[in-house]
């Protein structure tokens, strides 16, 4: 359970749909300016310009929730991302020891639109998750399987991790949570992102055969045989970011082919056969930092959310800048949050009356931030 019960908002939703960007504008900066530090907007690099321009501090999932967590000044958090995002923000903010700094005071964490979520995190739900750790352990000894979870999913999920001696990770720290995950014991489940996990595991020379995925919809053992489980060194599960999986191996060729000098930049959630033939592939952070150091007149492709690619384009006009696909794509849910949820969710904070208030239950919260905790450790 991640939401808590809020009072009746004093401002309902309806008018502000009806108001000019300009007025959105002026009367989010109002809150801004009373609230002073005591607020803090976080901005999500795939956010809509319109949206990001008012943000305090803008980078990645969690980067944004500990940047957030460190402020001593903060005492309300505004997260224009999606559910996950704002879960892991609780987390981290309303910890124990932040807390007990506060005199038991929490950090509300709202989410403009509570339809912002992420389909890939809603690919792995719990229940499917226990039934296929249960599954497995008749084949298999799950006390040599080191569950990683992806930062990319559900509170519940990471607790579960945290439950059972796994780990989070991210983009970024992907291949150290997995080296360390091999020196405790023999086997991984990585969850939700199949290609993050993929090719994560065969840069470190894991074999493709020893990767089955599993499919929480197959009849049996996730679709695999019990060879293929037994045989297994990393379990895949089968869930995908909706955004990078319809970038293709063809797209880096059409681009090759009509500018030999290009460089075909990717995240790692995107397909094996597009991340083998990408010049460089790395986490949103290493995507903003190439580009960046990139020398003046460079050429690139990049395989990564829309909005975020065109934002790099204005910033860098010095370089060439496409982004990989022909076909738009941008993250449909993150894209829920517009100027009008972003005000009305702002005056009722302002108002004593906060909307689509994010808590994590104190178990839950236990579990995910044991696992989130142990992953900051490790990198």
């Amino acid at each position: 359970m991640s939401t808590t019960t809020q009072p009746s908002p004093v401002h309902e939703l309806a008018p502000y749909k009806e108001l000019s960007n300009e007025a959105l504008q002026g009367r989010i900066e109002a809150v801004r300016a009373g609230m002073g530090s005591r607020l803090l907007i976080l901005g999500h690099h795939y956010q809509q310009d319109e949206v990001i321009v008012h943000s305090d501090l803008r980078g990645d999932s969690l980067q944004l929730s500990q940047m957030a967590a460190s402020s001593t000044d903060c005492r309300a958090i505004a997260f224009c991302g999606v559910h996950f995002m704002a879960e892991t923000a609780d987390i981290l903010a309303n910890r124990p020891e932040k807390l007990a700094a506060r005199d038991g005071l929490r950090v509300p964490v709202i989410l403009p639109d509570m339809a912002a979520g992420c389909s890939m995190a809603d690919m792995a739900a719990m229940e499917q998750v226990e039934s296929a750790w249960e599954e497995m352990g008749e084949l298999i000894d799950t006390d040599d399987i080191t569950p990683v979870t992806y930062i990319n999913s559900a509170a519940s999920l990471k607790a579960f991790c945290g439950r059972n001696d796994g780990i989070v990770c991210t983009s970024s720290n992907a291949a150290a949570v997995l080296e360390w995950a091999f020196q405790r014991k023999k086997r991984v489940l990585f969850f939700p992102d199949q290609h993050l996990g993929r090719n994560t595991a065969k840069a470190m020379g894991i074999p493709l055969e020893q990767m089955p995925v599993w499919d929480p919809y197959a009849d049996e053992y996730g679709g695999n045989t019990q060879d293929q489980l037994r045989g297994s060194r990393v379990l895949l599960w089968k869930g995908h970011c909706s955004v990078h999986q319809m970038f293709t191996a063809d797209h880096v060729r059409q681009f090759r082919a009509k500018y030999p000098d290009i460089k075909i930049l990717v995240h790692p959630e995107c397909p094996m056969e597009v991340v083998d033939l990408a010049d460089i592939s790395g986490s949103t952070g290493t995507i903003l930092r190439t580009i960046e150091a990139a020398p003046a007149g460079t050429r690139w492709a990049i395989g990564t959310e829309l909005h975020m690619v065109n934002r790099l384009k204005q910033e860098h006009p010095e370089q060439e800048i496409h982004f990989l696909s022909p076909i738009v794509c941008m993250c449909a849910t993150m894209y829920r949050i517009d100027l009008a949820h972003l005000c009305w969710s702002l005056e009722n904070l302002r108002d004593g009356t906060p909307v689509n208030v994010i808590e994590v239950d104190a178990e839950t919260a236990h579990w995910a931030l044991f696992a989130l905790q142990r992953m900051l450790d490790v990198v």
